[in-house]
C-alpha cells in the first residue's frame, strides 16, 4: 500500500526537479533578449525553492518524519542526520543564490560565472538530497513505520498543496508567482521561449 505522504513527497521532489532542471536551462542559456523578464523568472524560481520545499517539505520531513523513523529504524540514523544538516544549510544556500543572481544582474556577465558555479553546486546537493531520501529513507519509512504514523503523516503532508506538482491551483496569495513561472519560464517547467 502507498501512503498519501510518499506520494505527495515524490510528487513534490519531481516537482523540484523539474523546477531544477528549468533554472539551470535558463542560467545556461543566459538572456537571450529580455534580459528584465530573464531575471525576473529566476528571481520567481528562486523564491518558489525557498516558500515551498524549504519551508513547508523540508519542515515537516525534519519536525515529523525523520524523527519517526529514526524511532523505528536506527539503520537509517546516518542518512537522516546528513539530511537534516542539509535542511539546516537550505535556507543559507538559497539566500546565497539570490545574492549571486542580483550581482549578476545588477553588476553584469563578470558576475554570471559566479552564480552559474554556485546553481550548479546547488542543485547537484539538491539532487542528491532527494535521492537519498527516496532510495534510503523513504523505503525504511515503509517498512517499519505504523498505521498511525502513517495517518498522521498523510494528514500534514496533504496541507502542502504544492500548484507544481499539477494537483493543485494555487494559494491566491501565489497566483502571480506561479503564473510568472509557468507562462515565462522555458519547459520542462513553463510554456515561455527564451527571454
Amino acid at each position: 500500500m502507498t501512503h498519501e505522504s510518499l506520494r505527495i513527497i515524490r510528487e513534490e521532489h519531481a516537482a523540484l526537479a523539474a523546477m531544477l532542471r528549468s533554472l539551470m536551462l535558463m542560467v545556461q542559456r543566459g538572456p537571450k533578449r529580455d534580459t528584465e523578464t530573464f531575471f525576473s523568472v529566476l528571481r520567481a524560481m528562486l523564491f518558489y525553492v525557498d516558500e515551498f520545499p524549504e519551508r513547508l517539505h523540508h519542515t515537516k520531513e525534519t519536525d515529523l518524519l525523520f524523527p519517526k523513523i529514526v524511532a523505528a529504524s536506527a539503520e537509517v540514523r546516518d542518512a537522516i542526520e546528513r539530511l537534516d544538516r542539509d535542511h539546516a544549510r537550505g535556507e543559507s544556500a538559497i539566500r546565497e543564490l539570490q545574492h549571486l543572481l542580483t550581482a549578476w544582474e545588477l553588476l553584469g556577465d563578470t558576475r554570471r560565472g559566479a552564480f552559474e558555479g554556485a546553481c550548479e553546486r546547488y542543485i547537484k546537493f539538491y539532487m542528491e538530497h532527494m535521492r537519498l531520501e527516496e532510495n534510503v529513507v523513504l523505503p525504511a519509512a515503509e517498512r517499519d513505520l505504523s498505521e498511525t504514523d502513517w495517518n498522521e503523516l498523510d494528514r500534514a503532508f496533504a496541507e502542502n498543496r504544492d500548484p507544481l506538482t499539477g494537483k493543485y491551483p494555487p494559494d491566491p496569495a501565489y497566483e502571480r508567482l506561479f503564473a510568472q513561472i509557468l507562462l515565462k519560464a522555458p519547459a520542462p517547467i513553463g510554456v515561455g521561449e527564451d527571454a
